[in-house]
């Protein structure tokens, strides 16, 4: 998918007999979710912002038709018809709402990604026009209008916020959703913008570090679903099971375990309750293909525990096709294709588990056939998403055949994403992509001479670090140390000296200081089992026992792992690098 990359992208990881594991970064659709709806107003046919007072004096009259003209005038520069909106529904907003094109600072949105010319321009006009209508209606005279001009004040930037980069035109909207909330008093209207806070929040957490504005989104849609009764408003409160779903995607995708994952498929499972297929067949869509999303990370997640990890991405594969019984090309080209998208990254990793070349050439064949609507004139950030995801398909399928062929194809896609997901317009993705030309060069290394492509790999894996912080994307950060600790080992093993293979016994440690026993333990054994491949690497070329002893001590972690989940290969490959190393250190005992 993608995870977008908003997104998340999750590593997987074998050991074996002195291959490292390969890790593959794979994106939840095109690296996110299907986003929501882009803040739309939730106003119900509301008369205009102030109702005629009784008795106004004619000052007072004045003031208020002058209001009056300005909110109509607001209201005709915008389109006059309702568009269908990334969940697919038909809906009439207020002002800005209606202005849906994608942001380079979000690209996941099937929207196109370059802003018509003029659209941010007459935003900020509109925005401007709010802005004055709540000089005009102030607070303490009309309480009520002003908080329905906040809201659809706010509105206008979290458009314009999804729009730019960073966060501060997102954080606006924010502060404008929650001065509408401090007066709305009708349940139905407070629950619609504690809804619209939540996507907003969610927006400005994916684009930040850590998981607080996630929490904070959770919590504002679970407020909407209090005001919005299911008997009620039956499709409101299934679009905020939605939304609900996708912030605790998003909230997954930075979390280790699957909790938060399992509540995302509950909450989008409920959507589906109300949005069905005959109901509203374009919102069923996009919540199957949000299904399908959730579905993916917990399949890749729960690889090897009692609930196969094969299973739950079946059923994604299943939701992503439901998607598409109506998500057409012919109805919605650009949706289409990212549900193809989506599809391709699951076949892909079923392919990769049941090491089936069949399943992996069919999604080298899904995401072409995404390009046919994702191209790059159109939509350049979703075409490069695709890119990235096509690359990782060649990659694994490159890894089962014999030559580089693949390979170099893989190379080729991934840097041809680099040339839409710039650093500047897109950093998270330009990491993402950074990291998975790191794993592809590496592979070419791996069965080419010389140090070339592993130097190209190394350059590529510190790229990522520098947008992947530890702060920001901790076990991204851990992932990326990870294989910068593989890829230098390799390079050290090719070189004298150790100074190479004490940078990846470095970059191992660093792993290890995210990739906690507690919170991922298959990869804390696989990240050990590798440290100590690198300590056994510096021990045998220097003297003393040192370095060897804490290579035992690696292994022996690993290998313990590995015999409590039931995982016997790895566990044989890690009781063999521990013989290996005693024997050794027997040796080198006796020369003392």
């Amino acid at each position: 998918m993608t995870r977008d990359p908003k997104r998340q992208q999750v590593t997987t990881a074998t050991a074996g007999n002195g291959r490292e594991p390969q890790v593959v970064r794979t994106a939840i659709g095109d690296g996110a979710y299907d986003q929501d709806r882009r803040l739309a107003s939730q106003a119900k046919n509301r008369e205009p912002v102030a109702t005629v007072m009784a008795d106004p004096s004619a000052r007072e009259a004045q003031q208020e038709a002058g209001r009056q003209r300005l909110y109509a005038a607001v209201l005709r520069e915008q389109p006059g018809e309702p568009r269908l909106d990334d969940c697919g529904a038909a809906k009439m907003g207020h002002a800005a709402a209606q202005l849906v094109p994608n942001s380079a600072g979000d690209p996941h949105g099937d929207h196109r990604d370059g802003d018509e010319p003029g659209a941010n321009a007459s935003l900020l006009d509109t925005i401007e026009r709010y802005r004055a209508l709540l000089e005009e209606s102030p607070r303490e005279q009309a309480p009520l209008d002003w908080a329905a001009i906040q809201n659809d004040l706010a509105n206008a930037l979290g458009t314009l916020g999804e729009r730019e980069r960073g966060t501060a035109r997102l954080e606006e909207a924010v502060e404008a959703y929650r001065a509408a909330l401090s007066e709305l008093r009708v349940p139905l209207d407070r629950a619609a913008t504690q809804n619209n806070l939540g996507v907003a929040l969610r927006w400005i957490g994916e684009r930040e570090g850590g998981t607080a504005r996630l929490e904070e989104a959770i919590e504002a849609h679970r407020a909407a679903l209090s005001g919005r009764p299911r008997d009620r408003v039956p499709l409101d409160w299934a679009q905020t099971q939605n939304d609900l779903g996708n912030a605790l995607l998003a909230l997954g995708a930075r979390e280790g375990g699957t909790a938060r994952l399992e509540q995302a498929v509950e909450a989008y499972r409920a959507a589906l309750s109300e949005q069905t297929r005959d109901r509203v067949p374009l919102d069923w869509a996009a919540t199957q293909n949000n299904l399908g999303n959730a579905l993916q990370a917990l399949g890749e997640r729960e690889h090897g525990t009692t609930r196969p990890g094969t299973t739950l991405l079946e059923e994604a594969a299943a939701a992503y096709r439901a998607a598409l019984s109506e998500r057409t090309r012919e109805r919605v080209p650009l949706e289409w294709a990212r549900t193809q998208n989506n599809l391709g990254v699951t076949l892909r990793m079923l392919g990769e588990r049941g090491d089936d070349t069949a399943l992996l050439e069919q999604a080298v064949a899904v995401h072409r056939l995404a390009l046919n609507e994702r191209t790059r004139v159109d939509v350049p950030l979703h075409w490069a998403a695709t890119q990235n995801d096509l690359g990782n398909a060649l990659m694994a399928l490159g890894l089962r055949e014999t030559g580089t062929a693949r390979q170099d194809e893989a190379v080729e896609a991934f840097r041809a994403a680099l040339g839409e997901w710039t650093r500047t317009r897109a950093p998270l993705e330009w990491a993402t992509t950074q990291y998975n030309l790191g794993v592809a060069l590496r592979g070419l290394g791996e069965r080419e001479s010389g140090t070339a492509r592993l130097e190209e790999a190394v350059e590529a894996f510190r790229a990522a670090l520098s947008e992947w912080t530890r702060a920001r994307v901790p076990l991204d950060w851990a992932a990326t140390q990870y294989n910068l600790g593989i890829t230098l080992r390799m390079l050290g093993l090719r070189e004298t000296g150790t100074a190479r293979l004490e940078e990846a016994v470095e970059a191992f440690r660093a792993a290890l200081s995210e990739r906690t026993r507690a919170r991922a333990p298959l990869d804390w054994a696989a990240t050990q089992n590798n440290l100590g491949n690198a300590l056994l690497a510096v021990g045998e070329r220097e003297s003393g026992t040192a370095r060897l002893d804490e290579a035992v001590e690696a292994y022996r972690a690993a290998l313990e792992v590995f015999i409590d989940a039931g995982m016997q290969h790895h566990a044989t490959v890690a009781s063999g690098n521990l013989e290996l190393v005693e024997d050794i250190l027997t040796t080198r005992r006796k020369m003392y």
